[in-house]
């Protein structure tokens, strides 16, 4: 999995603050327990130079270490007992001076088996779910909020069946796409006119993936490809940092989304930008998810041959049928 190196960061920040915090409410705990107790400091104190003891002993030579050593884990054990009864007394339980951890695999330290822990993808994964806040509006867009009924229920002969029924089945199509997501899954091209739930749809897609940890990039094609050109072509040193930093997330996430593609100013640079996109993507087999109102024949016309095939080629298509939603939203409020 890619990581967005700005947004790891974030995250590690957020896990430091976890590790702080239970580390301060450790130490209010140890306090209250001294205060009403201190004979359990006097244990603890004990307990710290025992250990002490036993490592020495590791290290030594003699044969009285064996019989040492089991005098000293005979009065550990005596001194723990104590201290549980002691804490039991005053009506607390026995882990309750222990150390404190909001992940038990790692220990609050991010990193478990040699990768990247869970604790640590899932704020990952929130800091990645703020930044589709473009995308993600209004916290609505998801596969249990789609309405079927935007969509006619009159058979198309066209389609073979109703712009209803078909577009059921596109989003389900999406959604078994979404929840398999893995490295390496087959792009997706979503096509049709203005106002038929592309976008919508690729919200969709883009919580569910997210949801798994996996890195996603969301922008508008214009957008995007400006990036490119700030990167290449600015003199202001930050902005250009900043782009290429964006642009390297676009190249390298795990899932990349690109909205309407066909609304951007059309320019060779633009187009060259594009094609890097897609094709090093391509090539690097990372996913894809591109949404445009534009058909086969005018992606040609516009962005060449190179692109065109790719798209047509390398793409999974699926096209978006029906009328325009906000147009049937409008009616039913009329």
């Amino acid at each position: 999995m890619a990581y967005n190196g700005a947004l790891l960061a974030r995250a590690r920040e957020k896990l430091a603050a976890r590790r702080e915090a239970n580390e301060a409410e450790r130490a209010r705990r140890l306090a209250e327990v001294y205060a009403r107790s201190p004979r359990i400091k006097d244990i603890d104190r004990a307990l710290r130079a025992q250990m002490v003891q036993l490592m020495g002993l590791a290290i030594s030579h003699g044969e009285d270490v064996p019989a040492r050593v089991a005098e000293l884990e005979r009065a550990n054990l005596a001194l723990q007992g104590e201290r549980a009864a002691r804490l039991a007394a005053l009506g607390l339980p026995e882990g309750y001076t222990d150390e404190i951890y909001s992940c038990p695999l790692c220990h609050d330290t991010g990193v478990y088996e040699g990768g990247v822990c869970s604790c640590l993808k899932k704020l990952y994964n929130r800091e990645l779910t703020a930044e589709l806040g473009t995308l993600l509006r209004t916290g609505g867009e998801s596969f249990a909020a789609f309405d079927p009924t935007l969509y006619s229920a009159e058979r198309d002969a066209e389609l073979g069946a109703s712009p209803r029924e078909y577009m059921l089945a596109v989003k389900d199509a999406c959604q078994d796409w979404a929840r398999s997501f893995a490295p390496g899954a087959p792009s997706l091209l979503f096509m049709g006119g203005t106002g038929l739930g592309k976008t919508f749809m690729s919200a969709c897609v883009a919580r569910v993936v997210a949801a798994a940890g996996y890195s996603v990039a969301y922008e508008g094609t214009a957008a995007a490809l400006a990036e490119f050109e700030h990167q290449k072509f600015s003199r202001d040193a930050a902005e250009a940092d900043a782009a290429s930093e964006k642009v390297k997330n676009y190249l390298e996430c795990d899932l990349m989304i690109l909205d309407d593609l066909g609304t951007e100013m059309a320019t060779s640079f633009s187009t060259a930008a594009l094609y890097q996109l897609i094709n090093t993507r391509l090539a690097a087999r990372r996913s894809t998810v591109i949404s445009t109102n534009l058909d086969f024949e005018s992606l040609r016309r516009r962005y060449g041959a190179q692109i065109a095939s790719r798209l047509e080629g390398e793409y999974t298509c699926l096209p978006f049928r029906g009328r325009d939603i906000r147009l049937v939203k409008k009616e039913r409020e009329a």
